[in-house]
């Protein structure tokens, strides 16, 4: 039984050799290192380690997040942190034998790694893609097209159009969580509803919708309370164009929303930051805030 084997390793005084763990509880233990970590370290730790990580079963639930460590040390040895991370997305991607259902990948990729990771991934149910400036909408829209057991889909920090909203739309018809968030900044860059219309007419199957720093006003607010018919969570903090809502709305939001975020809630507790920043008409997005106002988006 587990249990015996584990309670054998557990006693005072035993000699573990972690070796020699069941391999049910090592697999428990490597998917909780660092994505990053288990594919440069761990897997070289012993050959038990790297048969366990060159299975699909520690490559289910990926996150790659930027690490300044990393960075660093990339830089020392001559990468460019950029195509190494890139590079070791593939590497991940083979590991897992198109098992993986649930990837984030933050400050890096191209459409080209997208493209990679579709071809793949067939099977995924849920991904991040946070501060990925090289992205392009045409890379966004070609990556949905293949994941149609899609059922959350996060972009943060990423432009995206009202048409790769609706290819979104009609290619992940099983998609209940989605979030679209951004910078919101200072610069003064007017209200539309462009993108709240389109989540309204496209993903009517939603349960959850974030979107931090959106111009919408309470015009797409109302389309998608009217249209995501089954909604039981809306995060519109820093929307500040429905800031001052109506009496009457915001009781018919309490009343159908169970767990709602209004404009000027705190975003402490937002994952991945929400800072307000400067912006200008020239870098309307902001991208200069994060070194990149001047990225070519060819791939």
């Amino acid at each position: 039984m587990a249990s015996t084997s584990i309670a054998s390793f557990s006693r005072v005084g035993t000699s573990q050799n972690w070796a020699e763990l069941p391999p049910e509880l090592t697999t428990s233990i490597l998917t909780r290192v660092g994505s990053v970590d288990l594919l440069l370290s761990a897997r070289k730790v012993c050959k038990t380690w790297r048969k366990i990580c060159s299975g699909p079963d520690v490559w289910k639930v990926v996150d790659i997040r930027y690490s300044e460590i990393f960075y660093k040390l990339f830089n020392e040895l001559g990468f460019d942190y950029v195509s190494k991370m890139e590079e070791l997305v593939k590497q991940v991607v083979n590991l897992s034998s198109g098992q993986m259902i649930d990837f984030t990948i933050e400050s890096f990729g191209s459409d080209n790694m997208l493209r990679y990771i579709s071809d793949r991934s067939c099977q995924l149910t849920r991904l991040r893609l946070l501060s990925c400036h090289r992205i392009t909408e045409e890379g966004l829209s070609e990556l949905v097209k293949k994941l149609p057991l899609l059922e959350e889909l996060h972009l943060c920090y990423i432009p995206v159009s009202k048409q790769a909203i609706e290819v979104i739309g009609r290619c992940c018809p099983l998609l209940k969580s989605f979030s679209l968030n951004r910078l919101k900044f200072t610069f003064p860059t007017g209200a539309f509803n462009e993108e709240a219309l389109a989540i309204a007419e496209n993903m009517p199957g939603l349960r959850q919708v974030q979107l931090i720093g959106n111009q919408m006003t309470s015009l797409g607010l109302l389309a998608i309370l009217e249209n995501c018919v089954h909604l039981e969570s809306l995060d519109m903090r820093q929307c500040f164009n429905v800031g001052d809502l109506e009496y009457n709305l915001e009781r018919q939001l309490s009343q159908k929303i169970k767990n709602i975020r209004f404009p000027y809630d705190s975003t402490e507790d937002y994952e991945f930051g929400a800072e307000i920043c400067d912006s200008s008409e020239d870098d309307p997005f902001g991208l200069s805030y994060f070194g990149c106002s001047d990225i070519d988006s060819d791939n």
